[in-house]
C-alpha cells in the first residue's frame, strides 16, 4: 500500500503565485516568438495547464511522456519515452516543461533528444528542483522551488499513480 502524504511542503497559494511569476517572465523573454511548450508527462501537466493560462503570447503545447520511476519512489536511473512529440519542432523555441529535476537524468536525456530535432532553441521551466539528489547538473532557465530531498505529491506529481489531484505539495511519509 502506498503510504500517504502528510506534511504541506508547498501550499496552493504559494504554487499559484509562483506560476503567475514564471508567466510573466516567460512572457516577457520571449515576447515576439511563438514559444512551443512540451509538456513532460504525466507529472507536469497540472503545472503546464496552468502556466500556459499564465502567459500572455500565442505558443503551442506539445507533449512528451518518460517513466524514469514506475511505481517507485527513487529513480530507477533509465528513461523511456512513453509517449513522443506529434509535430515536428525543427526551427521552434521550445520550453521543456518538467514537475520536477532531482537526478538530472531525465532532463539531460530529453534534452539529447530535443536538439536531434533542430530547434532554433531549448530551455527547462521546472517547478520543482531537488538539487541534494543531483548527478548531472542541468540548466533550469525557469524554477518554482528549491526543495529538500522528499519524496513529494501533488499538483500532477504522483506515488504509484495516486495523489496527482492534491492541489499543494506534499511529503509522502
Amino acid at each position: 500500500m502506498t503510504p500517504s502524504p502528510s506534511k504541506i511542503l508547498v501550499s496552493e497559494k504559494d504554487i499559484a503565485d509562483k506560476v503567475r511569476e514564471l508567466g510573466a517572465r516567460i512572457t516577457e523573454d520571449y515576447r515576439g516568438r511563438t514559444p512551443v511548450l512540451v509538456g513532460v508527462l504525466k507529472g507536469s501537466f497540472v503545472f503546464l495547464a496552468d502556466l500556459v493560462r499564465a502567459i500572455d503570447l500565442p505558443l503551442t503545447v506539445e507533449f512528451l511522456g518518460v517513466q524514469s520511476y514506475g511505481d517507485a519512489t527513487k529513480s530507477s536511473g533509465v528513461v523511456r519515452i512513453t509517449l513522443d512529440l506529434a509535430r515536428p519542432i525543427a526551427g521552434a523555441d521550445v520550453l521543456v516543461v518538467e514537475d520536477i529535476v532531482d537526478t538530472g537524468l531525465t532532463s539531460r536525456y530529453l534534452f539529447e533528444q530535443i536538439e536531434a530535432r533542430g530547434p532554433a532553441s531549448i530551455k527547462l521551466c521546472s517547478l520543482l528542483h531537488k538539487p541534494g539528489r543531483t548527478l548531472t547538473p542541468v540548466n533550469i532557465d525557469y524554477l518554482g522551488f528549491t526543495i529538500p530531498d522528499e519524496f513529494v505529491v501533488g499538483y500532477g506529481l504522483d506515488a504509484a499513480q495516486q495523489y496527482r489531484n492534491l492541489r499543494d505539495l506534499r511529503v509522502l511519509e
